[in-house]
C-alpha cells in the first residue's frame, strides 16, 4: 500500500478544501495521514471524523510566519521523523510555510518521497510588494528542485510555475482551485425569506454577502466604507467568518452607525443556505489566489462585486456575472452596489448566468485533472520498490 502525506499549516484545511483530493487518494487505494498543526484552528472541524475515515493525524509544530524560524525547524525534524518512522510515499503539501517544512524535510529524510505541492496563490505576483518577491520567489525557485509536482490555481501562478527547475518533466498542473460541490451549492429560493428572518435581514432588504477571514487582505472594511457612502438604507452587509480585523471592523461600523444593517456573524457551516439570502456575494480581496467562496456564491445563483485579482480573474467576467472593482476603492464598490441594487434586471440577468459560469470548478472536473497527477506520483514510487 501507498503511504500519502498531506501537510498543511492551517488545520482544518485538509477537511475543508482538500476532502475531495484525500478521497481521491483512498480510491487509488493509498493510506491516508494528515500532518498540521491543529492548535491553529481557523476551519471549524471534527477530528474523530478524519480518523472514522481511516486518516492518521500527527502534529506538527508548524507555523504560518517564516520569522517563526524555532517553531518551524522544529517543524522540519518532526516531519522528517514522520516520513521516515511511517515510511511516507508521497507528500501533498499546501500553504507556505507547510510547503517549506515539508520540502526540507523530504529531501534530508531517509525515504526521500515523492513531492507535490499545491500553490494557493503565490505570494509573489504582479504588482506584490519587493519584500514578497525577495523572500517567498526565491524560496520557491530554490525549493523547486525538491518538488516532482506544483498544482497551481491560476493562469497567472502556472505561467510562473512553468519557468521553475522541477524535478519531473510536465511538473506543473493548473486546476480550478480546489473543487466545489454543484449539489451542495445550488439555488433553494424556498428557504430565502426563512433564513433572512434568521440572521436578521429584511425580506425586501438589498442583501451584500462575504465568506472570508476577516483580515487586511480580505479587505472587508471597504464594503463598510462603500455602504456608509451610501443614502440608500436598504442595503445590509452579512460577514461570515472570523479574524484578526473583527475589532477593526466592528469599530468601523459603530463609526458610520450602522450597527442594524451590518453585522459580523462569525465563521459559519452553513454557508450553502446563508448564500440563499443573498443579493450579491462581495469578493474586495487585495490578493486572491483563486477564492472557493466566490465560486460557491457563482453556484448558488449568486453574482459578484469582486476586486480585480489574478484569482477572481478565473472566473469572474466583468458585465456578465460581476462588476469588477479596485480593491482599495470604495467609491467603484459603492457605484457598483448602486448600479446592481438600482437595476434588478441586470441583476437577474448576472445571475441566470453565475451558475453555469462555474461549473468548471466543481469537485468533478478538479478531480479528473488531480487523477493522473496522483497515478503518476503512485506509479513513480512503485517503479522504485
Amino acid at each position: 500500500m501507498t503511504n500519502f502525506l498531506f501537510v498543511t499549516t492551517i488545520s482544518g484545511f485538509l477537511p475543508q478544501f482538500e476532502s475531495g483530493d484525500c478521497m481521491l487518494a483512498q480510491q487509488l487505494g493509498c493510506k491516508v495521514s494528515y500532518a498540521s498543526n491543529f492548535d491553529n484552528p481557523v476551519y471549524v472541524f471534527d477530528k474523530d471524523d478524519l480518523i472514522k475515515q481511516g486518516i492518521e493525524l500527527h502534529q506538527i509544530e508548524v507555523r504560518k510566519s517564516p520569522l517563526s524560524i524555532k517553531s518551524n525547524l522544529k517543524a522540519v525534524k518532526e516531519l522528517k521523523k514522520l516520513i521516515d518512522d511511517s515510511d511516507i510515499d508521497i507528500i501533498h503539501c499546501h500553504n507556505p510555510m507547510g510547503a517549506v517544512t515539508s520540502r526540507i524535510a523530504a529531501r534530508f529524510s531517509a525515504k526521500h518521497p515523492y513531492v507535490i505541492y499545491t500553490a494557493h496563490g503565490f505570494h509573489f505576483y504582479k504588482g506584490a510588494p519587493v519584500k514578497n518577491w525577495i523572500l517567498y520567489y526565491t524560496a520557491e525557485k530554490f525549493l523547486a528542485r525538491w518538488t516532482d509536482h506544483i498544482i497551481t490555481i491560476n493562469s497567472e501562478d502556472y505561467t510562473r510555475a512553468l519557468r521553475f527547475h522541477i524535478r519531473q518533466k510536465a511538473g506543473v498542473t493548473k486546476i480550478g482551485g480546489v473543487g466545489v460541490d454543484c449539489e451542495k451549492f445550488r439555488p433553494i429560493p424556498e428557504i430565502r425569506d426563512a433564513k433572512r428572518k434568521e440572521i436578521g435581514v429584511p425580506s425586501d432588504a438589498f442583501h451584500i454577502v462575504t465568506a472570508a477571514e476577516i483580515n487586511d487582505n480580505k479587505n472587508q472594511k471597504v464594503i463598510i466604507e462603500a455602504i456608509a457612502s451610501i443614502p440608500d438604507k436598504d442595503i445590509y452587509y452579512t460577514v461570515c467568518g472570523k479574524g484578526p480585523n473583527e475589532k477593526l471592523l466592528n469599530d468601523l461600523i459603530k463609526k458610520y452607525g450602522l450597527e442594524e444593517r451590518v453585522r459580523l456573524i462569525g465563521y459559519r457551516t452553513d454557508m450553502e443556505e446563508i448564500l440563499q439570502t443573498a443579493d450579491v456575494f462581495a469578493f474586495p480581496s487585495k490578493r486572491e489566489g483563486f477564492g472557493v467562496a466566490a465560486v460557491e456564491a457563482l453556484l448558488c445563483g449568486v453574482p459578484l462585486i469582486a476586486s480585480d485579482t489574478r484569482g477572481t480573474k478565473e472566473y469572474a467576467r466583468d458585465g456578465v456575472n460581476a462588476l469588477i472593482c479596485r480593491s482599495g476603492k470604495s467609491d467603484e464598490y459603492a457605484a457598483a452596489i448602486i448600479k446592481l441594487k438600482s437595476n434588478p434586471d441586470l441583476l437577474k440577468r448576472f445571475s441566470d448566468v453565475c451558475r453555469s459560469s462555474a461549473f468548471d470548478f466543481s469537485n468533478g472536473e478538479v478531480r479528473k485533472i488531480m487523477r493522473p497527477v496522483y497515478e503518476k506520483a503512485i506509479l513513480t514510487v512503485n517503479s522504485k520498490l
